[in-house]
């Protein structure tokens, strides 16, 4: 019973009947086990973009240094990423525990069997109650009692309990002062500790859903796209995240898709209804003279549509984001021949409703095969017309996107993308590549020219406020359509608050065409590995991998061990080239958090006094 109204259990539900569509047997998730090794990978790269409860980069980061191998692993990091236990050491000392790097101590004998699965920490609710039942002799309800106290940090009960405590041990035998430091430790516990049967039962969906991304992902990120399908900005997250993974999300196909996000020949297909202009009358019109076959071609589509539904303005928004693209026709020259494609549909359907037409049935498909007309011959689109008309119609790019051929330089330069800005602090400095979409020139009461930028990449946009003097500077650069990278100071008023960028020169600013990126910022690869978790073969694999992807960026090792880190700089011969496929091989092989691409840093310089604009303002 999902009471919080979450999308999670819809997403494993449609992820199941996708998998069933395709003609594939869908697990069984009531009996599915927690031991599937796939599994537990993904969860150690820290791949869980659209897991339940593990999206976020500080619970990905702790992931790929917790290393979970079991299923209590999985309830521990639940109960584990929270403010209380992230800032009181908990999650280092059962990181730690977990790995061999500190000795697991127990102040009493007593207290291992109940400590024993969290690394001798108390993480649990549960924990502290059958410490009291151990020690103390409480009953259960006694013990939940305690619980309630500790967790509300009620004073005057907790005193009269601690004698109840320290009585109860002295009954079984155990030091007062043991018993006392027991009850203070649990007591200081107890205010960070979770109830192990909550974190339990969202990890067992935590479960389901990192084994259904590991096995099933092109089912899975369409289902993840769905549940998303009236957010942009989750779609655009979702798109990025199948990107990474070589998932293909194509056009709606109008042969092939649905009204929603489908699985087609290994690939995602848009839903019909997430395209602009059609609505869902249009898309029932479409999928119910679908049931009668497959469109043939262009003219076929309409000679059966009901083009009273389905009109003009629809049939545009379908060429334009790739609807007809299984025709095998270019989407200029389908554009060209709607007009055509009306005119003949539109008397192709009034001669089917003539009654003196229905004395000649038998030659209706002749005549109408033979009156087809012939498309209209048009150029191709460029393909950034092609790529603006896609997003005209669906609201983001699909097929491609204008940074794609700027994608390593990107990589190379840029620290974050509109998505992460998010996670940015307020007044941090960044750098990130987009697209200029919109500029409105601004002159301030002194009379300096300045702008406010939306800046576009493939994840979302974002607004930039360029201040008089990088204004001066980079003015030539403010053009819609160009691909820039910017350095700028992140604002948000509330963390809460979309950010915003704020290009202040006296800061560090800088803006940059995508082709000057290196000769403006220069950068270095550094890849991080766990000695305590690599052997040998993987480290001939990373440096099969490194000679695979020569470059000109010196290349540096941090290698940490049991006790000791060793930070090596690779000579020469071993100069890389940081692209997407560097990135992938390394973070596939060693975790998520193992390649960092570093550059000259975005670090915002020191001047008092600078006041910003507000929101409103």
């Amino acid at each position: 019973f999902d009471f919080l109204g979450l999308r999670n259990l819809t997403v494993i539900a449609d992820t199941l009947r996708l998998i069933r569509e395709q003609g594939k047997t869908p697990p069984d998730l009531e009996d599915l086990g927690f031991d599937d090794p796939e599994t537990y990978r993904l969860l150690q790269r820290g791949d869980t973009t659209g897991v339940f409860q593990l999206e976020s980069s500080g619970m990905k980061n702790m992931l790929v240094r917790l290393k979970p191998e079991s299923f209590n692993d999985i309830i521990a990091a639940v109960a584990l990423y929270r403010p209380g236990p992230l800032g009181s050491g908990m999650v280092e000392q059962y990181i730690d525990g977990k790995h061999g790097l500190r000795e697991i101590t127990y102040l009493l004998p007593e207290l291992e069997p109940i400590l024993k699965e969290t690394q001798g920490t108390i993480l649990y609710q549960e924990q502290v109650m059958q410490i009291a039942q151990a020690l103390g002799s409480f009953s259960l309800s006694e013990a939940d009692d305690l619980r309630k106290a500790m967790g509300k940090k009620l004073g005057d009960v907790m005193a009269k309990q601690k004698v109840r405590f320290l009585e109860g041990a002295a009954a079984n035998k155990i030091d007062r002062e043991a018993a006392s430091t027991i009850f203070d430790q649990m007591a200081k516990f107890a205010e960070y500790g979770f109830n192990k049967s909550h974190s339990a039962t969202y990890a067992v969906v935590t479960y389901q859903t990192a084994y259904l991304k590991a096995h099933y992902p092109v089912e899975f990120m369409a289902s993840l796209l769905s549940s998303e399908s009236g957010d942009t900005d989750g779609v655009v997250k979702f798109l990025a995240e199948c990107k990474a993974h070589d998932v293909v999300v194509a056009p709606p196909d109008i042969n092939a898709g649905g009204a929603a996000f489908t699985v087609s020949n290994g690939k995602i297909l848009f839903g019909l209804a997430a395209v602009k202009n059609v609505g869902e009358g249009a898309v029932e019109v479409i999928l119910e003279c679908r049931q009668n076959g497959p469109f043939k071609d262009f003219f076929d589509f309409f000679e059966r549509v009901d083009l009273r539904r389905v009109n003009k303005r629809v049939i545009e928004a379908l060429v334009k984001c790739g609807a007809f693209d299984s025709f095998h026709t270019s989407r200029a020259v389908l554009f060209a021949s709607i007009d055509l494609g009306l005119e003949h549909g539109q008397r192709v359907q009034r001669d089917q409703n003539d009654p003196q037409m229905g004395l000649f049935d038998f030659a209706a498909p002749a005549v109408t095969e033979s009156f087809k007309p012939a498309l209209e011959k048009a150029p191709d689109w460029p393909l950034d017309l092609t790529l603006s008309y896609e997003k005209e119609a669906l609201g983001l790019f699909v097929s491609g996107h204008p940074l794609d051929a700027h994608a390593d330089i990107l990589l190379q330069f840029a620290d974050s993308d509109t998505l992460s800005l998010r996670e940015k602090p307020d007044g941090a400095m960044t750098r990130m590549g987009g697209i200029i979409r919109s500029v409105k020139h601004h002159v301030t009461k002194k009379g300096d020219a300045m702008a406010f930028v939306t800046i576009e990449d493939d994840k979302g946009s974002v607004e930039l406020v360029v201040f008089p003097k990088l204004y001066a500077e980079a003015s030539h650069l403010l053009v819609p359509e160009t691909a820039v990278i910017v350095q700028a100071l992140v604002q948000k008023e509330k963390e809460e608050d979309a950010p915003k960028l704020l290009g202040d020169m006296e800061r560090g600013s800088k803006i940059a065409a995508v082709e000057d990126a290196e000769e403006t910022w220069t950068g270095s690869v550094h890849i991080h590995a766990d000695l305590t978790i690599l052997d040998r073969p993987a480290l001939e694999k990373l440096k099969s991998i490194l000679a695979r992807h020569p470059g000109t960026r010196s290349c540096t090792l941090h290698l940490r061990g049991a006790r000791h880190q060793a930070v090596l700089e690779l000579p020469p011969p071993y100069g890389v080239r940081p692209d997407r496929r560097l990135r992938k091989s390394v973070t596939d092989l060693l975790g998520f958090a193992a390649f960092e691409s570093r550059c000259e840093p975005a670090k915002a310089l020191e001047r008092p006094g600078r006041r910003y604009f507000k929101k409103g303002a």
